[in-house]
């Protein structure tokens, strides 16, 4: 089973010069509860963003760079690869946009956080289709401070 984990502003800004262009710590906090042990998807730029690795999951690199290599990562250089070294049970996928759109077709579940703002950014990921989606968890989270508005959202495949 593939997840996707990810936070997406309103105007599908995933992030901006290698980092997410908000805090919200309900969503990293969230994020960790949902990936320990599990075996993270990502590719090189989002492993480079990391100020180190995340403790309790495998890091599987996907890139297209055959000498690229880093201490802590599982290096792929094919999308099928990288779920072969995942093996079985729920492989989490990470990013970034690139690795979004590779897997799209073929996730089963997407664990988003929508964020309610539309910040500039040079990452985006387009909406997740109703047609091919149902929505089955929502839990919606105020505004404060200077943290937008945000909701957790859970989408299953049609």
């Amino acid at each position: 089973m593939i997840t996707f984990f990810l936070a997406r502003a309103d105007n599908g800004v995933i992030g901006k010069d290698g980092d997410l262009p908000w805090h919200i710590p309900a969503d990293l906090k969230r994020f960790k509860a949902m990936t320990m042990g599990k075996p993270l998807v990502m590719g090189r730029k989002t492993f480079e963003s990391f100020p180190s690795l995340l403790k309790g999951r495998r890091h599987i690199v996907l890139t297209r760079d055959r000498d690229w290599q880093a201490p802590g990562a599982e290096v792929a250089h094919r999308p099928e690869d990288a779920l072969a070294l995942a093996g079985e049970g729920e492989v989490a996928v990470i990013g970034g946009a690139e690795i979004f759109a590779i897997y799209r077709d073929r996730a089963d579940r997407v664990e988003l956080t929508e964020v309610h703002c539309a910040p500039a950014g040079d990452a985006t990921v387009p909406a997740f289709d109703a047609a091919a989606w149902r929505e089955t968890v929502r839990e919606d989270h105020l505004a404060e401070g200077e943290r937008p508005a945000f909701s957790f959202v859970t989408l299953e495949r049609r």
